[in-house]
């Protein structure tokens, strides 16, 4: 009679792969039980042994590196929001936190974690959050900051509508349109340009315009938008390292909660585990 050892470390390792086809792929108890020919209950074991152990910081060699980065923060619920920091370049996710809401604290935090952690970034894209960028000139004082360009479209488009009434709003709406479009310093001197005229033309216009009226307002918080942001919208047209836009992060932000999604009615602990292990997992294939 012949007697084999197995090393329980090795047999969890090798059980590891369907705990990540439940995460990366998103596969139901079920399935992965008639793929494994497990039962239901050992795969759930082994997804609740993997959930309670920490996924390797993939992108720790990486850190150092790491001058252009993408802050991004998206809510699962109300009072569940995860925080992630980008490495604009390598696409790596080198940070992340689940946090109650997008504050500067739990800004800070992070922020303060990846500074601690010897990483010093150039440029910061971001989509224009209060909290964040007051985090951000917190931590990183000598950091610039990038505005997304999409959320600067995206809002101002919302608030001025899809027909707009006055030739005003009409005529800014086109030229929030161009935004994303802009890629040399020519054509980011005659956006600026184009909205000087806009203001010089409608000044009288805006300084009449009726408090009562909710289109009115928006148009002014439109232009308000476009003030404030325009010192910080082309940093990257002189540095093709600077992402323009925080898409990158959308984009995974789409993925997660719709995979999310299958795995509804997880323990809060089990939920944070999950969006660790999801960012690890989709870290080594680079999303």
């Amino acid at each position: 009679m012949t007697f084999i050892w197995q090393s329980t470390t090795s047999k969890r390792y090798h059980l590891k792969h369907w705990f990540e086809l439940w995460v990366r792929e998103s596969y139901s108890i079920r399935q992965l039980s008639r793929l494994s020919g497990y039962s239901q209950a050992k795969v759930k074991r082994i997804k609740n042994y993997w959930l309670a152990q920490n996924p390797p910081d993939l992108s720790k060699d990486k850190n150092s590196l790491s001058k252009y980065l993408i802050f991004d923060g998206t809510y699962f619920h109300k009072y569940g929001c995860c925080i992630i920091v980008i490495d604009s370049r390598s696409k790596i996710i080198i940070a992340d936190s689940y946090v109650d809401k997008e504050r500067f604290s739990n800004v800070y935090e992070l922020l303060n974690s990846l500074k601690e952690q010897g990483i010093y970034p150039k440029v910061i894209t971001i989509d224009g959050h209060t909290q964040v960028t007051k985090a951000i000139k917190t931590v990183y004082p000598n950091a610039k900051i990038q505005r997304c360009l999409y959320h600067i479209q995206r809002q101002g488009l919302s608030w001025l509508r899809i027909f707009p009434k006055t030739q005003a709003a009409k005529e800014l709406r086109s030229l929030l349109l161009t935004i994303t479009y802009i890629q040399t310093e020519y054509e980011k001197n005659m956006f600026i340009k184009s909205f000087e005229s806009w203001q010089n033309k409608y000044k009288e216009f805006m300084n009449n315009l009726p408090n009562n009226s909710i289109a009115m307002k928006d148009l002014k918080r439109t232009v308000s938008l476009i003030k404030h942001a325009l010192p910080n919208m082309f940093h990257y047209i002189y540095d093709n390292n600077i992402a323009s836009t925080t898409n990158i992060a959308e984009s995974f932000f789409s993925r997660i909660k719709s995979d999310f999604q299958r795995h509804r009615g997880l323990t809060e602990t089990h939920k944070v585990a999950y969006l660790k292990w999801y960012i690890c997992l989709k870290n080594s294939n680079n999303f």
